[in-house]
């Protein structure tokens, strides 16, 4: 597989790891639900990505990922309000949650097509402009 060899794919899925097994003996099932699924997301999204043929394809499933990122970073947000999860901890999370989002801006780069313009949802996203 592809995505073995990226750095985010391998630091995602270790965030994604890591995330099971803080909420293993958590009793609140609906949030421990949805903050393992977010986490599980962003890695499983990046495989399916790279692992497509077309750029468009591999484009869509990374922006899925980058979605899922500030999915997680809300819940983790929510979880040290609600001190379900540790401060430090989900500091370190968000810290780690923005590092993989830039990271994945920079493989969403690799797939935009050479005259910077991208196909998603069948219509062209322009190029912004500096004016």
């Amino acid at each position: 597989m592809k995505c073995e060899k990226l750095d985010v794919w391998k630091k995602s899925a270790a965030l994604s790891a890591e995330i099971y097994i803080y909420f293993q003996d958590f009793k609140e099932f609906g949030f421990k639900d949805q903050v393992t699924r977010s986490g599980l997301s962003i890695p499983s999204n990046i495989a399916e990505g790279v692992e497509r043929v077309s750029d468009k394809e591999s484009y869509r499933f990374l922006d899925i990922a980058q979605g899922s990122c500030a999915e997680l970073k809300t819940q983790i947000y929510i979880g040290m309000k609600i001190s379900y999860i540790d401060l430090e901890k989900g500091k370190a999370w968000i810290k780690t949650l923005e590092e993989i989002s830039k990271m994945i801006m920079g493989l969403k780069k690799r797939y935009q097509s050479n005259d910077k313009r991208l196909m998603t949802n069948d219509e062209a996203v322009p190029e912004q402009s500096d004016a």
